[in-house]
């Protein structure tokens, strides 16, 4: 099931980003703290992002958080891996974005460049990586809705 994130989701969803980027982004340079992750998805994040959640057997195990014209972040459970759920999330977000949408994501991350692709998103921009935190190179994606 795919819905609207409320407060006490907040555990889970931090479990998930940390899991995931411990398990498919270790290409990645450690940056930040458990407790720094925690606060950036809990408290920055819900700013400027509508964050939903997919919820199997009453627990948290995915979410999209979702900006004006940006998916920010699109996280599944390395344990529900396999299983849709990111497709469900993904679709989620073309319903709620009809006009399209971008991405940044990392080339590096193989897995979730053929995902998007699968998904009908175009790369269309390859960064150095010089304007992101990590300073690893990037992609931006983009889903445009054939009318």
């Amino acid at each position: 099931m795919i819905r609207q994130a409320r407060p006490d989701d907040a555990d889970d969803v931090v479990d998930t980003f940390i899991a995931s980027i411990r398990t498919f982004a270790a290409f990645l340079p450690e940056l930040h703290t458990d407790q720094e992750h925690r606060w950036f998805v809990t408290e920055v994040v819900p700013r400027d992002h509508e964050v939903w959640v997919a919820e199997e057997e009453e627990r948290v195990v995915g979410f999209v958080a979702i900006a004006e014209l940006m998916l920010g972040h699109l996280y599944v459970h390395p344990r529900y891996q396999g299983r849709g759920i990111g497709s469900q999330l993904l679709a989620k977000t073309k319903e709620l974005r009809p006009q399209g949408f971008s991405l940044w994501t990392f080339p590096a991350n193989e897995s979730a460049c053929r995902f998007y692709e699968r998904h009908g998103l175009c790369p269309v921009e390859y960064t150095d990586g010089s304007r992101n935190e990590e300073k690893v190179p990037d992609v931006r994606y983009e889903w445009r809705p054939s009318f």
